[in-house]
């Protein structure tokens, strides 16, 4: 399905968003919702980095063990975190076991400290509220020029696992873009 699709509360939703009851739920209570806190964001790029390559259920199904081994993503203690903690995270089944996106986890809280402006600042300068609205899914991008220039200044702050497609996701999930469908009952409800 590539259009909004009426569930079976009556509402219509993105086609993605009624594929499993985790996706209902963060359809319907996070994804676009905007997102302006630097933990908040830190903890959304970094499942966003971990997402790569994977399908997002995984994640959503993980978050809370991601929280737990990540200390609630508390930047200040995983840009702390050691070799210790990376073996211990390398051994943890309760979220995605990859040395290079653990590590990039652990870089980006150091990162994002380092920021004189903060995160968040960073982040929201490429909202674009201005976006067009998506009829169909196919009238969604995996990236933009705002995301490929999000992505680009990430990385010159010393960020990695965020490439424009990253960045794009990361956009529509803490509300940077409206990406819900135009029939979508979510469309525009946090302008």
């Amino acid at each position: 399905m590539n259009t909004a699709v009426i569930g079976e509360d009556g509402l219509a939703r993105c086609p993605w968003g009624l594929s499993a009851p985790e996706y209902v739920a963060y359809h319907d209570e996070e994804w676009g919702r905007p997102v302006r806190d630097d933990q908040g964001l830190y903890e959304r790029l970094c499942l966003e980095a971990f997402q790569s390559g994977l399908s997002w259920l995984t994640i959503l199904r993980k978050r809370e063990g991601f929280r737990a081994a990540f200390a609630g993503f508390d930047m200040e203690k995983v840009a702390a975190f050691d070799e210790r903690d990376v073996e211990r995270l390398l051994g943890d089944a309760a979220i995605v076991r990859n040395r290079a996106k653990i590590d990039a986890a652990i870089g980006n809280a150091r990162a994002a400290l380092d920021l004189s402006d903060g995160l968040a600042e960073i982040i929201w300068r490429f909202a674009d509220p201005e976006a067009p609205v998506p009829e169909t899914m196919d009238d969604v991008p995996p990236s933009t020029a705002g995301s490929k220039a999000l992505s680009k200044e990430l990385k010159r702050n010393g960020f990695r696992f965020v490439g424009p497609t990253t960045a794009y996701a990361l956009m529509e999930a803490c509300g940077l873009v409206d990406d819900h469908l135009a029939a979508c009952h979510r469309r525009g409800a946090y302008s």
